[in-house]
């Protein structure tokens, strides 16, 4: 573990290098002499380096002063009662019983404390009647004309818990998650003595401006996103997703910046009711109600442990719209909200939103980057303008320093490959949206991203067009740029053949992700150890463990094998299984659909036929109800060749897969 000390020294270092390079760049190095183009270029890509330091300096800032409250130990009956809203709109109904299954297994000191409810801005009867049979509640909207916000609203107006806990119809919360966010809102009734235990403050210790406004917990997917999975990346690299919610989201802590993003939060009612309940007229309503409870002076948290996981988008065109979604409520809100003329808000919380919108800007920055150094090289248009030592004395020292100041304050959730591989993949659908909506012109009829999942065999190798016209001429600016190296015995263009290198990588892994992946599965599977028994028609019976499960089915590893006498007696290889954990038990009938010789035992693979309602929401709790089996950090395995090398081996076998 890096030491404090170290992190501060090499982050102040690598800021001031930043900074002298900027100068440096604004003072000697614009193109005035060259003519109107390269001045426009010049600009272009100044501006993008700005930006781009300015959001790197206030990444360094608040990562040093990462703060994250420490869990308090409160009464049991301090436990407030809390409205659980799932907020549904047009999602299948197997994928609401999935999120309500899980809601209505929460643990709390009380459980009557606890209400569940459907907010459905459908109204639809089938939904009715799902609450119906689960024993939850059910708040229909009809013609509701303020789409989530006012679906929310509306359970609002109808309910009166203290604390009002929100989710997606996919996000699947753990049953602890109630116990692990709760007590949050205590933390300025209590204190921690210095024999570690918590206790009640005096009353003239209380401060009465110290509000907990809103518990943000990450939102976790139990499934590969598209980047893990299209990149046959699932075993070596976190969710795209994680590197916002467990790092950046928590960094704003120290700024009381942390976003509500709609799901897996607890808020408090009060301060809803203080801002008028969730923001409408806005495509991001979590995003600017958040704001507002910060604003009123609440503290708000965001924590870095997932205690409920849902569905990523498995389709290009579902994560592109989700993506323009966020993108076009932020700059929206913010340009509403406009935190440079708000009094109470703090310098550093303003400087965070900032941040917050400058980062939609980093599509076009990527493709600024990707483009200068190629009209450079082909067209001969420089944008800067410099002696080759210069660069040397000025970039090398501050890309390197920053390398490393990454590196020291890094959680290794992400590193700049892969953030640059992210942004190249999307920066060509972002760009135009974001623009238009700064400027005015906004969008309208979005709609819910699709939970459905699907078996998927198609490719989106129509939209890695730009990818492709920007490999090729990467290509021939790469092959150029060797020339001149070696024709005029000059290290002058190296750092550019390093970038379009660079670059070259992210727009391989890009063409790649277009290129897809063969999804054969309807729902996933997790990694699991658990005790399986099986019983036969004979009633024989057979212990083992699972190796995986999913909700349709489960591998198990047994030390001895199956008799294949009572296997053949049996009808349709149909076996009695029952499956444990510390928590639940479930009881089903099962097909035997494979075996398999392994060094450790047999492995044998069961469909899951026959499974009543009390025994289905057992079962499903075994499945959902546990840590997410794909990587937290990014794992050692992961590389530039290694992931190249992957990717041509996986696509040029038969299936892909």
């Amino acid at each position: 573990m890096r030491s404090d000390k170290f992190k501060k020294f090499i982050v102040s270092v690598a800021t001031i290098s930043l900074v002298i390079y900027i100068i440096w760049r604004i003072f000697w190095t614009m193109p005035f002499k060259y003519g109107v183009i390269p001045i426009i270029c010049g600009f272009i890509m100044l501006f993008a380096e700005i930006s781009s330091a300015f959001e790197t300096i206030m990444h360094y800032v608040s990562s040093l002063n990462i703060s994250e409250p420490e869990l308090p130990d409160i009464p049991d009956e301090w436990f407030p009662e809390v409205d659980v809203f799932i907020a549904t709109h047009n999602e299948p109904l197997d994928v609401l019983y999935k999120t309500a299954n899980g809601c209505r297994h929460l643990k709390y000191p009380d459980k009557n404390k606890v209400h569940v409810w459907f907010c459905d801005d459908g109204n639809r009867p089938s939904v009715a009647k799902l609450a119906e049979e689960m024993g939850v509640g059910y708040q229909g909207l009809a013609n509701n004309k303020l789409a989530k916000a006012g679906n929310l609203n509306n359970a609002l107006s109808k309910t009166s818990g203290k604390l009002v806990a929100t989710f997606d119809a996919d996000m699947i919360p753990t049953r602890d998650f109630l116990l692990k966010t709760v007590p949050y809102f205590f933390l300025p009734k209590v204190k921690k003595t210095a024999a570690g235990k918590w206790v009640e403050r005096k009353e003239n210790e209380i401060d009465p401006n110290y509000k907990i406004g809103f518990i943000q917990t990450p939102q976790s997917f139990y499934n590969p996103d598209l980047f893990q999975y299209n990149l046959y990346s699932e075993n070596l690299v976190p969710n795209e997703q994680d590197y916002f919610f467990r790092e950046i989201n928590v960094s704003r802590n120290s700024s009381n910046s942390p976003i509500y993003a709609g799901s897996n939060t607890v808020i408090s009612r009060e301060a809803l009711e203080l801002v008028g309940g969730i923001a409408t007229g806005t495509i991001t309503e979590d995003f600017e109600t958040g704001i507002h409870i910060q604003d009123e002076g609440y503290t708000c948290y965001a924590t870095s442990k997932a205690y409920a996981h849902g569905l990523a988008p498995d389709d290009l065109e579902s994560l592109i719209k989700q993506r323009e979604r966020w993108g076009r409520g932020c700059v929206f809100s913010l340009k509403r909200i406009n935190v440079w003329k708000d009094k109470r808000m703090s310098l550093a919380a303003k400087l965070s939103y900032f941040s917050c919108k400058l980062y939609w800007w980093s599509y076009l920055r990527r493709l600024i980057f990707m483009f200068i150094p190629l009209i450079f090289v082909l067209f001969n248009v420089p944008a800067i303008v410099c002696e080759p030592w210069q660069m040397f004395v000025f970039w090398v020292p501050a890309y390197v320093l920053g390398e490393l100041a990454t590196r020291a304050i890094s959680s290794d959730i992400r590193n700049s490959r892969w953030s640059n591989i992210v942004d190249t993949v999307l920066c060509p659908y972002l760009i135009i949206p974001i623009f238009m909506e700064t400027i005015g012109f906004r969008k309208r009829g979005f709609h819910v991203t699709d939970k459905t999942r699907t078996v998927n065999a198609k490719s989106d190798i129509q939209y890695a067009f730009p990818h492709m016209a920007l490999l090729i001429m990467s290509i021939f600016a790469i092959l150029k740029a060797t020339w001149q190296m070696v024709a005029y015995k000059t290290a002058g263009p190296a750092i550019i053949l390093f970038w379009l290198c660079y670059n070259l990588n992210s727009l391989i892994m890009s063409i790649f992700f277009m290129l897809g992946r063969v999804n054969k599965r309807m729902s996933e599977r997790y990694k699991a150890t658990i005790p399986v028994e099986l019983k036969t028609d004979k009633n024989t019976v057979y212990e083992g463990e699972t190796i995986d499960i999913s909700e349709n089915g489960f591998a198990i590893l047994l030390k001895k094998e199956l008799d294949q006498e009572e296997i053949n007696e049996s009808e349709n290889n149909i076996f009695s299984a029952t499956i444990t954990t510390h928590h639940y038990e479930a009881n089903m009938k099962a097909k035997l659909v494979y075996k398999n010789k392994l060094k450790e035992g047999y492995k044998y693979s069961f469909n899951v036929v026959e499974l009543d309602e009390a025994n289905k929401g057992e079962y499903y709790q075994i499945v959902y109800d546990r840590k997410i089996s794909l990587p937290t950090i990014i794992e050692e395995e992961d590389s530039v060749f290694g992931n190249i090398k992957e990717n041509i081996i996986r696509r040029t076998q038969i299936d892909g897969v």
